[in-house]
């Protein structure tokens, strides 16, 4: 909001001259999820970008959701160390969960532009559309921050540094089409958006190090299969926007620029659904709070409670009561879907002790998701359950995705959702891919996460 107000006549979309500093070429850094090797056959503009380099795979983290995976990619640590546990928290200090709305601070570690400010010349970065950019110290930052009204309407915008840029953008390109990144009307829209507005501030800033977020792959293969009709003509559409940047970052930086092209996560085909509140509550660990007639989870009543976040959950137990957290953890071994159950330090297999994490933690098997669903009646299902309301629901929705004609509103139907990613990689499909023109930095065949961060900077620090 306050861009407005802003001073925007010494902002202009000309080019600025180019940064003198040491390393040869700039480099872009864009990160995909759901991309698969077998898609890139639908993918040209890849081979565009990257040259000759074939693919590597890559070899993510647990938990490989969007948001923890940017982190371990952007400051080369896990969770434990960076913090980002899920794609959302619960503040047990204030007992209010906090979904998709974060700030940077919440990442503890060092990201990759904090890293290259220390570096004498200061290389320049943009950071365009991470989910949890807001607050950043990047140079250049866009990231959508819809303004929220009393009346419960919202109004676009995004936030911006600088400021005032993203009302440049949007004379130029319109609005972010925040319908279209999320929801039932989710499209190729938004991340052709991101791509023009990047090419917009690459050709006004001209950045040393640029991260995109495109988030296109991710909608068709959870709502109707990562093999689906729909997901394949997802990729086709996607390479139109990485030929838009490889075409307008070859004129904005004639001396050429280097590519890193990696998946966020893979999208597996799911056929089964878990719903751990549910279980929780026929336990009588959670009692839902009787509102108007529906039925709402309280997360400081509840003995026991699940933030549910794709192929896995935080439980989280009231005062930490060992008793409750072993008949959490006896409640879900062997059930139907669950894979894994961790408990106390056997939470650091993958990384996650952590004072945000779960008390126990729920991973699913392959084909399986969990959603967050605590009623037993649909008819006491909270009205939000049935919009789009990604700040409300405590935690991930993928049926969002969905739209049911008949009630006008998203269903309540988690069978719907036909992939899911986030439990531990453990075969070569639910492996991403990897690919760079740097090949002296990533020389071998399977790449870690944890790996990216490092070398990046240690290409600019070393000129």
């Amino acid at each position: 909001m306050r861009g407005r107000a802003e001073d925007r006549s010494a902002l202009t979309l000309s080019p600025l001259p180019f940064a003198e500093t040491t390393m040869s070429r700039p480099l872009a850094f864009l990160t995909v999820p759901g991309l698969r090797d077998r898609d890139l056959v639908h993918l040209p503009s890849v081979a565009d970008l990257v040259g000759p380099s074939g693919p590597r795979r890559l070899q993510h983290s647990f938990p490989a959701v969007t948001w923890p995976s940017q982190a371990t990619m952007l400051t080369g640590s896990l969770p434990e160390s960076h913090g980002v546990v899920a794609n959302g928290f619960f503040w047990r200090d204030s007992g209010k969960v906090e979904m998709w709305t974060a700030w940077n601070q919440k990442i503890e570690r060092p990201q990759i532009w904090d890293r290259l400010h220390q570096l004498p010349d200061r290389p320049t970065s943009l950071a365009w559309f991470p989910m949890l950019s807001k607050g950043c110290g990047a140079d250049y930052v866009c990231m959508p921050a819809p303004i929220h009204k009393p009346d419960g309407s919202e109004e676009l915008w995004c936030h911006a540094k600088p400021q005032a840029f993203y009302g440049e953008l949007k004379e130029k390109l319109g609005h972010f089409p925040l319908q279209h990144f999320w929801g039932p009307l989710a499209n190729i829209a938004s991340t052709r958006w991101i791509v023009d507005s990047a090419v917009e501030a690459a050709r006004r800033f001209r950045p040393d190090f640029l991260y995109l977020y495109l988030p296109h792959l991710d909608y068709a293969a959870q709502k109707t299969g990562p093999d689906s009709p729909q997901a394949i003509h997802a990729v086709i559409d996607f390479d139109d926007c990485l030929a838009t940047l490889r075409d307008q970052f070859a004129e904005i930086y004639p001396d050429g620029i280097d590519w890193i092209v990696a998946s966020e996560y893979v999208i597996t085909a799911v056929d089964h659904v878990t719903y751990p509140n549910r279980v929780l509550r026929q336990a009588g660990l959670l009692t839902p709070v009787e509102q108007e007639g529906t039925e709402r989870l309280d997360p400081n009543s509840a003995l026991a409670w699940a933030l549910v976040d794709h192929q896995f959950s935080h439980v989280f137990v009231k005062d930490r009561d060992p008793a409750i957290i072993a008949k959490v953890a006896a409640l879900f071994r062997g059930h139907a879907g669950i894979d894994e159950v961790l408990v106390g330090d056997e939470r650091a297999k993958y990384g996650l002790v952590h004072e945000r994490s779960g008390d126990v933690i729920l991973i699913s098997t392959a084909n399986s998701w969990q959603a967050y669903y605590w009623w037993l009646d649909d008819a006491k299902a909270p009205p939000f359950a049935r919009s789009v309301d990604i700040h409300r629901k405590p935690g991930y929705d993928p049926v969002e995705l969905h739209f049911d004609m008949a009630t006008r509103s998203i269903p309540l139907d988690a069978t719907l959702i036909k992939g899911s990613h986030g439990a531990p990689a453990r075969s070569p499909e639910q492996q991403g891919v990897f690919l760079t023109t740097l090949d002296e930095l990533f020389p071998e065949t399977t790449i870690a996460d944890t790996a990216i961060a490092d070398r990046i900077f240690g290409r600019y620090a070393n000129g």
